[in-house]
């Protein structure tokens, strides 16, 4: 450094200059690369692009349910596509297929018999059309199998050891000698009547056992029709669980589910129903329905509360409210419970009050307001309102009570009777008329006297001026009678040898007949149990009075003690 500071002419300090160096043009340098290379993106989409959609279905863009689309309608065909239409008629809205066996519905038990007046939704049929194309899943189909899968067939199921196959139930149960036979009809299928011991034997085992066909407020819809067939499948009695609204009317659910189903009912218990699908069921021939793919709106129905109700001015609609406000209810019902004893619960209490509350809190509004109006037809009533989630109804002017009227009983005083029959007797009793009151007995106790003289244990007495004499006479014929009706039994003749015992035999070929008479109808009155279930085998009514060992035991220590 001290040597180039030494150097004349050299400043180590001096300014830059004011003008660089221009680059020449002739020998271009390249620029250096990056040490990553920049990626190439896409270039931006455009935010509106312009592109056609592709036509979807009309029924896959449906009105909101929530929203104020009401087209008015009337009874007939509203909308058809060939031969599938739409039609509005007593079952309310219903779908008829080509070839179908009857129209079908969404809920065949819960369809009011009010005409509807308008619909929620346009009219389109809720099955797949029979053109409809393959749905995209984002997958490709799967190639078709190669092996040929056996239908499933009751008559020749698979055999219990083969694996991979689950068990498939066979027909019956059938009496000795007796074998399965193809059935198209529902007496063919259903075949001869079960016994008492064949409802036990298929019954008992499905009390304790949850595989069963739940059945909620919208009654027997049209796809648990297919689900009943698909238990049927694995055991010949479908257990159905009903509760909520259907169950305040069980013999509409019972009907209906026999008429479309093809099953009998053979056991049934509150809201418990054990179906059986028949001696002959094949399931492989079983008829198959299409699957409904969505819920259709339910149609709009006329209003269940009037400002005005039938009989009623508007004025005396609003006191009856008034009233009804402090009105206890008669029941408390609660949510998804069994309501079969609700319409004769009204009916009693319609005998005490011309107004009657049910209290429904917790309850959806739905619900209550479906049970009033099973309520309106059923009890029958007229219905006031739905205020504080509470049912309140009025019995009508029609009304009549369950019970025959009650007739006016006569009551004699003590100090009527006369002492002698005389007429120095009759003229005293002349002079002192007894005091005769009407006294009105209330409708159960008249139908308990009814029941009474039926069965020779109470006598009315038409003649009520009779002396003691003939008092005492109809006494003791009536007792004698009573007597007689009470140890009454059925007589039984023994064998002699002129040949008299042929009575005996007579009778009890006709209890066999009687027993087993039914046989050639689907189901006699008597296989079929309602409400109770029967573990007591029956017991021989024909046995005398008096031929039991206990009571000779009985008679013996009598004897002794004398």
């Amino acid at each position: 450094m001290p040597i180039l500071a030494s150097l004349p002419g050299l400043n180590l300090f001096s300014s830059l200059p004011s003008n660089p160096p221009q680059n020449d043009a002739t020998s271009p340098t390249p620029s250096p690369s990056p040490p990553f290379p920049i990626p190439k993106y896409p270039p931006p989409r455009k935010r509106n692009p312009q592109r056609t959609l592709p036509q979807s279905n009309p029924a896959i863009s449906l009105p909101h349910r929530r929203s104020n689309y009401r087209k008015p309608v009337k009874k007939g065909v509203i909308s058809s596509d060939g031969d599938r239409c739409v039609v509005i008629g007593e079952n309310g809205v219903s779908y008829q297929l080509p070839g179908a066996p009857f129209e079908f519905q969404f809920s065949y038990s819960e369809t009011p018999k009010a005409e509807p007046i308008a619909i929620r939704e346009p009219a389109f049929l809720p099955f797949a059309p029979p053109t409809m194309p393959r749905p995209w899943t984002g997958k490709a189909p799967l190639i078709k199998s190669k092996k040929k899968i056996p239908l499933f067939d009751s008559f020749n199921p698979p055999p219990p050891d083969k694996k991979g196959v689950k068990y498939v139930e066979m027909p019956g149960p059938f009496p000795y000698g007796k074998y399965p036979k193809e059935g198209k009809t529902r007496e063919e299928i259903l075949g001869e009547s079960l016994k008492k011991w064949e409802i036990k034997m298929l019954v008992k085992p499905l009390l304790s056992d949850n595989r069963q066909v739940n059945l909620g407020r919208d009654g027997l819809t049209h796809n648990m029709l297919d689900l009943i067939h698909t238990h049927w499948k694995r055991r010949r009695v479908c257990k159905i669980k009903c509760k909520g609204v259907p169950t305040v009317d069980m013999d509409n659910v019972c009907r209906h589910i026999e008429e479309k189903t093809g099953g009998k009912i053979i056991h049934r218990v509150g809201g418990v129903v054990y179906l059986f699908r028949g001696r002959n069921y094949n399931y492989r021939t079983r008829p198959q329905y299409p699957v409904m793919l969505w819920k259709p709106a339910a149609p709009v129905y006329p209003k269940l509360i009037q400002e005005a109700p039938e009989g009623l001015t508007k004025a005396e609609t609003d006191v009856l409210r008034k009233k009804g406000k402090s009105l206890l209810p008669i029941c408390k019902l609660a949510k998804n419970g069994v309501y079969a004893s609700l319409v004769k619960d009204v009916r009693d209490a319609f005998e005490g009050s011309p107004l009657v509350k049910i209290d429904c809190k917790g309850m959806h509004a739905s619900d209550y307001k479906k049970i009033g109006a099973k309520l309106k037809e059923l009890a029958p009533c007229v219905l006031l309102s739905f205020d504080d989630e509470q049912i309140l109804m009025w019995r009508g002017q029609d009304w009549k009570s369950m019970y025959p009227e009650a007739p006016s009983t006569l009551l004699p005083s003590k100090s009527g009777i006369s002492s002698g029959l005389d007429d120095s007797a009759k003229s005293s009793d002349d002079c002192h008329t007894p005091d005769i009151k009407n006294g009105i007995s209330s409708p159960k106790m008249m139908t308990l006297w009814n029941n009474a003289i039926e069965s020779n244990k109470a006598l009315l007495l038409d003649e009520i001026a009779l002396g003691p004499d003939a008092l005492l006479e109809k006494v003791e014929e009536f007792e004698g009678i009573s007597l007689v009706t009470e140890h009454s039994c059925e007589a039984l003749v023994l064998s002699s040898e002129d040949g008299s015992g042929s009575s005996m035999a007579e009778s009890e070929a006709g209890s066999y007949s009687e027993d087993f008479g039914g046989e050639n109808e689907i189901y006699s009155d008597d296989d079929i149990i309602n409400d109770e279930y029967y573990d007591v085998e029956e017991v021989d009514s024909s046995i005398p009075l008096g031929s039991l060992p206990v009571d000779k035991i009985a008679e013996r220590l009598r004897r002794e003690s004398k």
